[in-house]
């Protein structure tokens, strides 16, 4: 008995043999067309058959075009103080975003302040973690020491200049990335006078007795 009869074999040729699409007549297997080559997206966060334009890492050096404003100097008592007692000082710096462009793409840089370095004038510096705050602000006296306070130890004028560590980041519209390192911005020229203080006993006070001592 024949048990081939009526069957396909490969490449036979027989009666009920097919040849397959685009076979040429040779019975092989059709060749598949090459896949296109993906397209490149040119925006920033696109996903599927594309290739996505990734963003370099972004170092201080890309930031030279980027400079936060510098911070305010000030003090209590406004502009003077006493020798051998706590001067007051305050530095203003707040959180600042600058837009601009980076590798040619827009961009937002945000710069906020990490740290506080204080110049007194007197040949003594101070780092901080914090501008500091009025002695109204803080709920305390006069003349207390505070976290910025410096005490002088001779009267004179000094000049205070205070420059403030900005911490930088980035946003080219899918979320804050951190730059490594900080940015520096300086300020100052806040003048204090410097004076001694003495005191005196007396019977009544300046009001009441102008040419009493120390009136």
């Amino acid at each position: 008995m024949d048990v081939t009869a009526g069957m396909t074999v490969p490449g036979g040729g027989g009666s009920n043999s097919r040849p397959e699409s685009g076979s040429g007549g040779g019975g092989g297997r059709p060749v598949p067309a090459p896949a296109p080559a993906p397209e490149v997206c040119g925006v920033v966060g696109c996903r599927g058959g594309y290739e996505v334009a990734t963003i370099p890492d972004v170092t201080l050096a890309d930031l030279a075009s980027f400079r936060p404003a510098g911070p305010t100097v000030g003090g209590e008592p406004a502009g003077f103080g006493i020798a051998g007692l706590p001067t007051n000082l305050v530095v203003e710096a707040s959180e600042q975003i600058i837009p601009g462009t980076i590798f040619g793409y827009d961009v937002r840089v945000r710069f906020v302040p990490a740290g506080f370095v204080f110049d007194h004038g007197d040949g003594t510096t101070a780092r901080s973690q914090t501008g500091g705050a009025s002695w109204t602000r803080l709920g305390q006296a006069q003349f207390t020491p505070t976290a910025t306070s410096h005490v002088y130890g001779e009267r004179g004028t000094y000049r205070v200049n205070a420059s403030v560590q900005f911490v930088p980041a980035v946003d080219f519209g899918n979320g804050w990335r951190p730059v490594a390192g900080y940015v520096t911005a300086s300020g100052g020229g806040y003048d204090i006078r410097v004076l001694e203080a003495s005191t005196a006993l007396v019977n009544a006070t300046c009001a009441e007795n102008p040419t009493g001592p120390g009136c």
